[in-house]
C-alpha cells in the first residue's frame, strides 16, 4: 500500500472510531467499531502485523490493570462505600451549598485519585445528584464538579488514569517518585478549578435552599476501607519491589469480589461485567488504529511542534500541545501519540504530557471518554442539568488556569524532587 493512501485509511479509520464513541447510536459499545477498524488497518496494510501485536502486547498490562481497577471500584460500591461518602457530605454540609461543593471536591479528588476517575463517573455523581436532590440545592455545580474532577484530579497516582498508566510506563519512574512529583500540580490544579467554580456558580451556591431531607448514616464500610488502604500500600510495595502493580490491583479487586460472591451479592457474570470487557477491547483497537496514525506520518508532523527541552516555557508548550491534542482526537489516542517523542527528554516532559491530556479534555466533551461517560449518566438522570454551551464557558475559564498552575508547580516540583 503506498504511503498517501495509508495515511488517509488510518487518519479515516480514528475519526471513525471517536466519532462512534462520541455518538455511541442505537446505545452500542465503543468496541462495535473499533475492534472491525483495527482488523481493517491490518488487513490492508495501513499498519504490519508485527506492529499491531507490538501495540496489543504494550498496552496488554495496562488494560490487565485498567480491568482489575473497574472491578475494584464496583465491589467497592456493592460494599456501600459510595452510599456513606454521599451520606457523609450531606451532614458535613448542614444544608449549605458551598459547603457542599467543598465536600464533593474533596471526596471526588479522593476517589479519582485512589479508585480511578471512572469511580468517580459512574459511581460517584449519581450519589452527588441524589444528595444535592435530598438537601434542595441546585446540582449543577456540584455535578460538573464531578466531571472537571475525573479529569483534573486523576494527575495524583499511576493508577488515578489509564493515562497515568501509560506515561508511568514511558516516565521510568517508580510509584512513589511519580505521586511525589505530582502531588503539587494536582494541589495547585484542583485548587484552581474549585476558585473558578466558586465565581462561575456563585448564582447557584447563593440561591436559596429548600428543607432537606434528614440524610441517613449508613455503617461504615470497613472492609471496603481496609481493602483499598491495603491496595494503596501494596503498589507502593509492589513498585519498590519492581513487581507490575496489576497484580496489586488484582489481588484488591478479588477479595472484593470474592467477599461478594461468598455473600450472594454477585454472580461470576457480574465479576465479568464489572471489568468491562468491550471497553477493554476498545481500548486495545483504538491502540492499534493509533499506532497506525502514527506509523504513517502523525509522529514526523508532531516532532517537529513539540518544544524540547523541561524549562518553564518548554513544559508549558508540551502540555499546550498535549491538551489541544486531547481536544481534537481525544485524550487517550493524544497519549499514545505523545509519549514516544516525549520520553526522550526524561520524564520531565512525559508529565508536562500527563497534564496536557487530563486537565486539557475539560474544555469539551470529546476531550475524554470519561467526560463522554459523565454527559451520558447526567442527561439520562437530570438532562436539564448541563448544556454543550454551559460545559464549554466553564472549560475555557477553568482549563487554562489550572493548566498553567499544574505546569508551573510541576516544574517547582522538579526543581525541589528531581528525577
Amino acid at each position: 500500500m503506498n504511503t498517501p493512501f495509508a495515511e488517509a485509511l488510518s487518519v479515516a479509520l480514528l475519526v471513525a472510531v471517536l466519532l462512534w464513541a462520541v455518538a455511541r447510536p442505537f446505545g452500542l459499545a465503543e468496541a462495535v467499531l473499533a475492534v472491525p477498524a483495527a482488523g481493517v488497518a491490518v488487513a490492508t496494510g495501513a499498519i504490519s502485523p508485527a506492529h499491531a501485536l507490538a501495540e496489543a502486547e504494550r498496552l496488554g498490562p495496562v488494560v490487565g490493570f485498567l480491568a482489575a481497577v473497574l472491578v475494584l471500584a464496583h465491589f467497592c460500591d456493592v460494599e456501600g462505600l459510595f452510599t456513606a461518602c454521599g451520606a457523609w457530605t450531606a451532614r458535613w454540609a448542614r444544608g449549605r451549598p458551598r459547603r457542599l461543593l467543598t465536600a464533593v471536591f474533596v471526596l471526588a479528588s479522593a476517589i479519582t485519585a485512589v479508585l480511578s476517575l471512572d469511580a468517580t463517573v459512574v459511581l460517584l455523581t449519581p450519589v452527588v445528584l441524589a444528595t444535592a436532590s435530598r438537601m434542595g440545592i441546585r446540582s449543577r455545580p456540584h455535578v460538573y464538579a464531578c466531571a472537571h474532577l475525573s479529569n483534573t484530579a486523576s494527575l495524583l497516582l499511576p493508577v488515578s488514569n489509564l493515562t497515568n498508566l501509560l506515561a508511568f510506563t514511558a516516565s521510568g519512574l517508580s510509584f512513589t517518585r511519580f505521586a511525589a512529583l505530582m502531588a503539587l500540580p494536582w494541589l495547585v490544579a484542583v485548587a484552581a478549578e474549585y476558585l473558578v467554580f466558586r465565581r462561575f456558580f456563585a448564582g447557584d451556591l447563593d440561591a436559596p435552599v429548600l428543607d432537606p431531607e434528614p440524610a441517613e448514616a449508613p455503617a461504615l464500610p470497613v472492609f471496603a476501607l481496609v481493602t483499598v488502604g491495603c491496595t494503596l500500600a501494596g503498589f507502593v510495595v509492589a513498585s519498590a519491589a519492581g513487581i507490575d502493580p496489576a497484580w496489586v490491583a488484582l489481588a484488591g479487586a478479588l477479595v472484593l469480589a470474592g467477599r461478594a460472591l461468598l455473600r450472594g451479592r454477585a454472580t461470576v457474570r457480574t465479576v465479568i461485567g464489572a471489568a468491562s470487557p468491550a471497553f477493554l477491547a476498545f481500548v486495545l483497537a483504538l491502540g492499534i488504529v493509533v499506532r497506525a496514525v502514527v506509523d504513517n506520518g502523525l509522529a514526523d508532523a508532531l516532532r517537529h511542534a513539540l518544544p524540547g527541552g523541561t524549562g518553564p516555557a518548554a513544559l508549558l508548550g508540551v502540555a499546550a500541545l498535549a491538551a489541544v491534542l486531547a481536544n481534537l482526537i481525544n485524550n487517550l489516542p493524544a497519549v499514545l501519540v505523545l509519549l514516544p517523542l516525549a520520553a526522550p527528554a526524561g520524564p520531565g516532559a512525559v508529565l508536562a504530557v500527563l497534564l496536557g491530556v487530563n486537565i486539557g479534555p475539560n474544555l469539551t466533551y470529546a476531550g475524554s471518554l470519561a467526560t463522554l461517560l459523565w454527559r451520558r449518566i447526567v442527561q439520562h438522570r437530570s438532562p436539564d442539568d448541563v448544556t454543550l454551551g454551559e460545559f464549554t464557558r466553564l472549560g475555557l475559564l477553568a482549563t487554562p488556569a489550572a493548566l498553567l498552575g499544574a505546569v508551573g508547580a510541576l516544574w517547582v516540583s522538579l526543581q525541589l524532587v528531581g528525577v
